[in-house]
């Protein structure tokens, strides 16, 4: 995803951090050293501290008292938590953004879902997944209710490489293609219940593979 140059080096480095939490490569319990950190961007430790404050508040990192930063772990209780706090504001995003969705935005959504349908690892699937919802949300005009919606997908997203890394097969996206009819249909109650229900199951699926 390409960013804009003036970008904060804060927001760079927790969101090059967070992708590395969210894919694995830094794993649970992993310590977050800000000398380390600082030294690989080229920095201070004020830009890193701030990076590790976002990171803290998507549940991504806990600050430990004599331990410093770590990456935190996660359980069943957070895996539903999150996947039923997704279910109800992307419910209620949708429903506000449903009157300001036009064909070409409609098309588009469903272009992201044949690019997850061609996806071969989970990491290709995610992004087209994300890029799905966020076509169908970011017409209702709330920052503050979407930005809410991306740090719980970032989460949900890291249950779902933790689940799906060690063996991936691509999920046709029914779920994906019922919304769309429903929003072509101008039936907003349904594609909401639609999308509540879809992020349910998506939460419910990343634990059973997890555990398995």
């Amino acid at each position: 995803m390409s960013t804009a140059k003036s970008e904060p080096l804060a927001a760079r480095i927790s969101r090059e951090l967070s992708d590395r939490i969210v894919t694995g490569r830094i794993e649970a319990g992993a310590r977050l050293r800000q000398d380390h950190i600082a030294e690989e961007f080229g920095t201070s430790h004020v830009p890193v501290r701030e990076a590790f404050r976002r990171l803290e508040s998507q549940g991504l990192v806990r600050s430990e008292p004599r331990r410093g930063v770590r990456v935190a772990g996660f359980t069943h209780d957070e895996v539903r938590e999150v996947a039923e706090m997704r279910a109800a504001l992307e419910a209620l995003a949708l429903r506000n953004a449903a009157p300001h969705l036009t064909n070409a935005i409609l098309d588009e959504a469903e272009e992201a879902t044949r690019a997850g349908d061609r996806a071969r690892d989970v990491q290709s699937w995610e992004e087209a997944n994300r890029t799905f919802h966020r076509l169908i949300l970011e017409p209702c005009g709330m920052p503050r209710l979407l930005r809410a919606i991306d740090d719980l997908h970032t989460a949900s997203s890291r249950f779902l490489f933790s689940g799906w890394r060690a063996e991936w097969e691509t999920p046709t996206d029914r779920d994906h293609r019922s919304i769309l009819t429903a929003l072509r249909a101008g039936d907003s109650d349904r594609a909401a219940s639609l999308l509540a229900h879809h992020v349910g199951w998506i939460g419910k699926s990343a634990y059973r593979n997890k555990r398995g």
